[in-house]
């Protein structure tokens, strides 16, 4: 119960930021003949508005962090009734291996990126696998292993936090220029965006096949954080003369990527019914709008300016790279 009362403040205000965007979205449509905007990026916009204005003080901010965490990841975890084995194995033991060689370029011109503009090398390498691999979960799995001041961990996530949001709002314009179509696009999404959560809110303006694929593509992604936080750990604890112990499993393996996958083997094999499957499938959508909200909510953009122009160019052109090794990888793939 005493949950229940700290959170209700900020669930609450999120719920209120989805209602308006749900209506905007509804005037959208009334005077502009067609949606242009979604709901869930309407949610985002009015909570970055907000927040830009006003600060929520410790009554708020527990509501708050819940709808942009937990919720999302109960979304995410949904998301699994509506895709089937079928659709994971048709990726292909190339796309696969195509994903795995994309993180690893990735993190290695990031760093190099980074160790450029003179950055400490784990600040760089924060930013490198916050980039490349999940945002702020690697960052936190990864800081630990390398010895990370908690100053670099601050400004790796500022940065994750502000951009996720940014690239959740740009990349949906990117697919018409791009000429890709859904399952493209999805791969695309997969590859760049930070979190698996913020998936589902870059590929659903475009369509279902784009949620899926990129959903996908993005697990698979993060499912390459394990080997290269125990390459990190190995290789600190080479260079220290000491043994490192690995971060917990549950770290490496967060919680809803398991439940996303045991609800997709039970899709799979026929125990969730089809009459469940639209009402799963509208909840998780609801979930994801109000956890939207909740991002835009505790985003303050002005963090970025604090962190200093060094690492801002060194994040920004991070992942302009990675942007730029996933359309390639996608080419060379003929994905779609």
């Amino acid at each position: 119960m005493l949950i229940v009362k700290r959170i209700f403040p900020g669930l609450g205000l999120c719920i209120a930021v989805t209602g308006a965007a749900t209506l905007l979205a509804v005037a959208e449509r009334a005077w502009l003949g067609g949606t242009w905007l979604e709901p869930l990026v309407l949610a985002i916009l009015l909570g970055l508005v907000i927040r830009a204005v006003w600060t929520p003080s410790q009554t708020w901010r527990p509501g708050i962090a819940f709808a942009a965490k937990q919720l999302l990841e109960v979304a995410v975890v949904l998301l699994g009734a509506s895709v089937s084995a079928g659709t994971v194995m048709g990726l292909g033991g190339k796309a696969l291996l195509g994903i795995a060689g994309a993180v690893a370029l990735s993190i290695a011109l990031s760093y190099a990126i980074g160790r450029g503009f003179r950055l400490h090398p784990r600040l760089a390498l924060l930013v490198a696998c916050g980039n490349s691999i999940c945002g702020n979960s690697a960052i936190a799995a990864v800081a630990p292993v390398i010895g990370a001041e908690a100053d670099d961990v601050a400004s790796s996530i500022a940065f994750t936090a502000v951009l996720c949001v940014a690239e959740v709002l740009a990349l949906p314009l990117l697919a018409a220029p791009l000429g890709f179509n859904m399952r493209q696009y999805g791969a695309l999404a997969g590859l760049t965006v930070y979190a698996v959560p913020q998936v589902l809110a870059a590929t659903l303006p475009i369509g279902a096949l784009a949620n899926q694929v990129g959903t996908l593509v993005k697990l698979v992604r993060v499912l390459m954080l394990g080997p290269v936080v125990a390459v990190l750990a190995i290789g600190a604890a080479r260079l220290q003369g000491e043994v490192r112990g690995l971060p917990p499993l549950k770290t490496m393996l967060p919680w809803f990527i398991v439940g996303f996958l045991a609800l997709l083997g039970a899709r799979s094999a026929g125990l969730v019914p089809g009459v469940a499957l639209l009402p799963i499938k509208l909840l998780a959508s609801l979930l994801t709008t109000v956890s939207m909200a909740g991002l835009g909510l505790g985003v303050d953009v002005r963090s970025v300016s604090k962190a200093g122009p060094r690492v801002t160019a060194a994040v920004c052109l991070s992942l302009v790279v990675l942007l730029g090794i996933s359309i390639g990888l996608i080419r060379l793939l003929q994905v779609g």
